[in-house]
């Protein structure tokens, strides 16, 4: 059944409505007929089963059938991912809605190639955020993670962010396995984790002692280096089979 997002500020149980973009997915791109049924959900767990009453001029007319509500995810994993040349960005937000991140933030930093001023990092962040509503459509996930704006590693620890646990993928001999590091929380697991990974070439020795300082432990991802890529799959996958149950 096709899957179609409502913000939050414009969901209205008992007056469900597609906005324009989801209406033209619905009839220009889906061909949807009057009578055929959908799936719509608001990123934050709530979603209904909808029937289309009636398709006019462009604008659909929803009746809705049931209603639910996913429960959220036991932990909150936070993906602070520098950010990688090309499209390898989309393919990560991608992946990280598949594999139920709470939140993304795209670093810039002093590896990564992309630079953006204010107004190209707000493009950049609305563009992901876009990939990251496709991406729940496609999966059937119903809590949409939040993209933030691009910024420094400097910047991000200025926010003050407040975690359970920090860590940060790490090439350096000091980096444990992500397991031994999570056995030391005990039977308590940690409720909102960071992780960080690195552009290619990595963190540089200056940033891997910044997020140090604000108390991320190094992690390593085994003995064979990773594409940025692979390691933001592979962090967001060993976490959740972790800390999900």
């Amino acid at each position: 059944m096709p899957r179609f997002y409502i913000p939050p500020h414009a969901w209205n149980p008992d007056r469900l409505a597609l906005d324009d973009g989801e209406t033209h997915h619905a009839l220009g791109v889906l061909r949807m007929k009057a009578g055929e049924r959908a799936t719509v959900f608001n990123g934050q767990g709530a979603e209904a089963t909808v029937e289309l009453a009636s398709v006019e001029k462009g604008r659909v007319v929803l009746k809705k059938i049931s209603a639910g509500k996913s429960a959220p995810l036991a932990c909150e994993i936070v993906l602070g991912q520098a950010i990688p040349k090309g499209k390898n960005m989309d393919l990560i937000v991608e992946k990280a809605v598949e594999l139920g991140a709470a939140e993304i933030v795209p670093l810039m930093s002093e590896r990564t190639i992309v630079r953006a001023d204010a107004a190209e990092a707000l493009g950049k962040r609305e563009k992901w955020q876009r990939v990251a509503v496709e991406a729940a459509k496609q999966c059937g996930q119903n809590w949409l993670p939040r993209v933030h704006t691009p910024q420094t590693p400097k910047d991000f620890f200025a926010s003050g962010e407040k975690f359970d646990l920090m860590l940060i993928a790490s090439l350096q001999p000091d980096s444990r396995p992500v397991k031994e590091v999570l056995a030391e929380a005990g039977a308590a697991k940690p409720k909102r984790v960071l992780i960080l990974v690195g552009p290619e070439g990595d963190f540089t020795p200056a940033e891997v002692n910044l997020a140090k300082a604000h108390g991320c432990r190094p992690v390593t991802l085994g003995p064979i280096i990773l594409r940025t890529e692979t390691a933001a799959i592979y962090c967001l996958s060993v976490l959740g089979h972790e800390l999900f149950r």
